[in-house]
């Protein structure tokens, strides 16, 4: 039973290039998705939109990916405080996000319209 070890290499090879096709792919879909919604709350805080972008808001999309890393997966808490079941009053939680506290970011009107500030607070206070 001689048989060539170049094929099972060759077919390893094969594989991991159509995986790195597969997930390059995927990753390209979700920055498309993700720039989408950054024009969408841009033109929330501009004037006009901001209607419509309170109406669709995703408030865990948006911890997702702007509270997630500093805040934990589950917003538990990590490198910064939990905010899942916050004891902040929503004022209280509106500045912060605004003018920011320590290593954490402000968020400007741009960034998050105050209906849409206020979901999130909604969301973070029911987990």
């Amino acid at each position: 039973m001689n048989r060539n070890p170049i094929v099972p290499f060759i077919l390893i090879i094969f594989l991991g290039i159509g995986l790195v096709f597969l997930l390059s792919s995927q990753g390209a879909n979700q920055e498309e998705e993700g720039g989408g919604e950054e024009t969408a709350s841009e033109e929330g805080g501009e004037g006009g939109g901001e209607e419509a972008s309170s109406g669709d808001f995703d408030a865990e999309g948006f911890a997702r990916d702007n509270c997630a890393s500093c805040h934990g997966q589950d917003f538990s808490g990590s490198m910064g405080p939990a905010l899942a079941g916050t004891s902040l009053s929503e004022e209280d939680f509106t500045t912060t996000v605004r003018e920011g506290r320590g290593s954490m970011p402000a968020f400007s009107q741009d960034q998050i319209a105050d209906e849409d500030l206020s979901t999130l607070y909604q969301f973070f206070s029911e987990q």
